[in-house]
């Protein structure tokens, strides 16, 4: 590891911390020449599998490209960095733990859809309206109507149990 000032190559580890839930290792360095110090970041090297596309393209998978999208359906809405962040992990870990060389990227979006419906119901209609590509008004009324569905079953109270007698 070079100094990013000096360019030398000799540096001591100051300190070493764990972070991301253990994906990252923090490392305060100091180099041995110029005496300043700076931070790196170590991370696994991770295997994704190659994502199909719609139109049968493969690319491979891209962190930044899904941080940007859910950055960009989160525009202006209450949703946290940190619950971006987390999105993009719980993706990533899913994409691993399928164990599989190539998968659709309708798996990413209906992971992205799910995740944005527990985080922000704005996010998710405007990242649904891109995702599934609505042709028309109609189209997109229908996705609303289902949400609210949704919302109307999650508030109703159960029913109670009914009295033997």
């Amino acid at each position: 590891m070079r100094c990013p000032f000096c360019q030398d190559a000799e540096n001591k580890v100051i300190d070493s911390r764990e972070s991301h839930e253990g994906s990252v290792i923090r490392r305060r360095r100091e180099c041995l020449q110029c005496k300043r110090r700076f931070t790196t970041y170590e991370r696994v090297e991770e295997l994704y599998p190659l994502i199909v596309k719609k139109d049968g393209r493969r690319e491979t998978f891209d962190r930044d490209k899904l941080l940007a999208g859910l950055k960009k359906a989160c525009e202006k809405r209450p949703v946290s960095a940190d619950q971006l962040e987390e999105t993009v992990v719980a993706i990533e870990r899913l994409l691993q733990g399928m164990g599989e060389k190539e998968v659709p990227s309708s798996v990413i979006g209906e992971a992205v859809m799910r995740r944005l419906h527990g985080l922000d119901e704005v996010a998710y209609v405007r990242f649904a309206s891109v995702y599934r590509s609505f042709r028309d008004i109609s189209e997109f009324m229908e996705e609303l109507k289902d949400l609210l569905s949704d919302r109307t079953r999650e508030l109703k109270p159960p029913r109670p149990a009914g009295k033997d007698g």
